[in-house]
């Protein structure tokens, strides 16, 4: 199911014409991603890369120095949950404040939305994507699923030929991201050459270990206004040790799923109560909050030891 997030721009709409107004105006933008990624320097550094060439791509351009647009297409890599989303957001932003896209949309779609099921049916499932997406960036997740070579019926092909079309001669009105596991990616591209060959940026998003995820969900509960007790602190802390080693693990996406099942356990415990809660009651987060998890259920088999569970938050990546 396809997706839409548009952002709100500047107040008055508009992009600043001058380039050292442009660049003073993504600084925020790239503060903002800073404070939300935890780890992922090399993305983080990437992202700046890509907005230096660009703020000097507009400075040559405002000297009358010959330069063609930049090639924007860009490939993320890398597992689940691990911030590819977040990075398609901000990076929307900075392309708009630029002036390289004319709103910081970024339209999400997954091979069900571009491919269809019969004759006739792709094309225009495609083209009316592109239509959505045009002026901003369109975040294809999972961007392998559109070639399937073993089906021989399959219309995905149709799909990534209308693509190459567009990301070719419609570049200066639409970025096209494409997402995935690394390996499947790699897979995807050496049997795409002519889409390989189009994108420019290749990002690879690396795995956060478990102290990175734990700054995760601190940073998760600061946001939301709530806090861990320090038993619960170390509850969470094995909770998290247990769970990278689970089926279906998406690193900062069942990060946040766990506090969000920790915050149903702690509206229910609180819930009796609530005409006599204190404000200290209310933002923490008690050990039994997060030890009620089945991750903790040492008769659980390891196929389904906290299937439950993923599958009640969605975290089924």
């Amino acid at each position: 199911m396809s997706t839409t997030v548009e952002q709100n721009e500047d107040a008055d709409g508009a992009v600043p014409e001058d380039a050292a107004e442009a660049a003073d105006s993504i600084e925020p933008v790239l503060a903002q991603l800073d404070e939300e990624l935890i780890a992922l320097e090399p993305v983080k550094t990437r992202i700046r890369e890509i907005a230096a060439l660009l703020v000097i791509d507009r400075l040559r351009r405002e000297e009358g120095l010959t330069s063609a647009r930049p090639t924007l297409h860009m490939s993320f890599t890398g597992n689940p949950g691990t911030g590819k989303t977040t990075v398609a957001l901000r990076m929307a932003e900075v392309l708009h404040r630029l002036g390289y896209i004319e709103k910081p949309k970024v339209v999400s779609v997954t091979r069900d939305d571009l491919v269809g099921q019969y004759v006739g049916h792709t094309a225009p499932k495609t083209r009316e994507v592109l239509k959505r997406a045009r002026g901003g960036v369109l975040f294809i997740d999972e961007a392998y699923y559109l070639y399937r070579p073993e089906n021989e019926r399959d219309y995905g092909q149709e799909a990534i030929e209308i693509l190459l079309q567009v990301m070719e001669s419609e570049r200066e009105d639409l970025v096209v991201v494409l997402a995935g596991y690394r390996d499947r990616m790699e897979t995807f591209f050496q049997s795409n050459p002519g889409m390989g060959s189009r994108v420019a940026h290749h990002i690879h998003f690396p795995d956060f270990n478990v102290e990175e995820l734990l700054a995760i969900a601190q940073l998760m509960l600061k946001q939301q206004a709530y806090e861990f007790s320090p038993d619960a602190e170390k509850a969470f802390a094995e909770y998290v040790e247990l769970r990278v080693q689970r089926p279906r693990f998406a690193h900062g996406r069942s990060i946040r799923n766990a506090l969000e099942r920790s915050r149903l356990r702690q509206a229910s415990r609180l819930y009796d109560r609530r005409a006599n809660l204190t404000r200290e009651e209310l933002v923490t987060i008690e050990e039994d909050d997060i030890r009620a998890s089945s991750v903790f259920d040492d008769d659980s088999d390891g196929d389904h030891s906290d299937g439950g569970e993923a599958a009640a938050s969605g975290d089924m990546s």
